[in-house]
């Protein structure tokens, strides 16, 4: 349907421009004085609409500013219409007419467009770790989801509300934070647990993590997939890698401290030991440096 619009916006685009005095005569406007200067404005604000539309990732946005251009349409055909009578105002209700059948089609391509992508695709990463210890071990360390602040190092803390629904706290950008509630939708003992965050949540997220013996008898293989919706989208995105905050970083990061966890009990660290690749982390970390020489008498 999008990319539907985006060629009738570039037809529309064309007609507008090309053969304004024939469409401003269908519309009855054909008397106007400004009227061949609108309908230019209007025809290269369609172009910009079909090439938002007909580029996939933009799509919702181009159904959206659709949706911006045909309310601006409807108030100046509501204004034209005082100044006309006779077979002008009907051809200028006709295409009114049109115009608030085509913004009604333009507002359910846009809301379909942003509910089947709630969330960028670029935001899903994937991990996986393997640990000494056995599946069930690894298992129901992980079911326990107060247990994952000890090792995620972006969350605060994990409040268990009932069986399958928790509430989670993170931190977020200059020292604040960020609570969500987060409901279970797939447990499958010992192989895999699936989560996401309730609906109207600020973060929207979703994650899995599965569990299988790891080839020769080595422990448990953990796969790790997680999928939200961060702020700030593309230009973000770049930011956070660029600083060394990129969610797929933080999540190899969480991974090798959930190896430390489980299999020793704590993180281990020290001054020559990395505590991650985030810049805040590593801005911490000091060179090591020789024992010092105890004095003598």
């Amino acid at each position: 349907m999008a990319r539907l619009l985006g060629w009738f916006s570039l037809g529309l685009g064309a007609a507008s421009v090309g053969a304004r005095q024939r469409v401003s005569r269908l519309c009855g406007i054909d008397d106007s004085r400004t009227a061949q200067t609108v309908l230019q404005i209007a025809g290269m604000r369609e172009f910009g609409h079909a090439a938002a539309l007909l580029i996939p990732r933009r799509a919702g946005w181009g159904a959206w500013t659709r949706v911006a251009g045909d309310i601006m349409d409807l108030a100046a055909c509501g204004q034209a219409m005082r100044n006309r009578c006779g077979e002008r105002q009907r051809r200028l209700m006709y295409a009114t007419g049109a115009v608030a059948g085509i913004t009604a089609v333009d507002l359910y391509t846009a809301l379909r467009t942003t509910r089947a992508r709630p969330m960028n695709a670029g935001n899903r990463v994937h991990a996986s770790v393997t640990v000494n210890r056995s599946v069930e071990q690894a298992y129901r360390f992980w079911h326990d989801f107060e247990n994952l602040p000890r090792f995620m190092y972006h969350l605060q803390s994990v409040r268990t509300i009932s069986d399958r629904r928790s509430c989670w706290t993170a931190k977020a950008p200059a020292g604040r934070s960020v609570e969500w509630e987060a409901e279970v939708v797939a447990d499958r003992p010992n192989e895999l647990i699936m989560w996401r965050s309730v609906e109207g949540s600020k973060v929207p997220n979703s994650g899995s993590v599965r569990f299988q013996p790891a080839t020769g008898g080595r422990g448990t293989e953990v796969r790790v997939e997680l999928e939200f919706s961060a702020p700030g989208r593309r230009l973000g995105a770049m930011v956070a890698k660029a600083f060394g905050e990129n969610p797929q970083q933080q999540v190899c990061d969480d991974l090798r401290r959930f190896k430390q966890v489980i299999e020793t009990g704590e993180i281990v660290r020290s001054d020559g030991s990395p505590q991650g690749t985030s810049m805040q982390q590593q801005a911490k970390q000091r060179a090591a440096r020789p024992l010092a020489t105890p004095r003598v008498g």
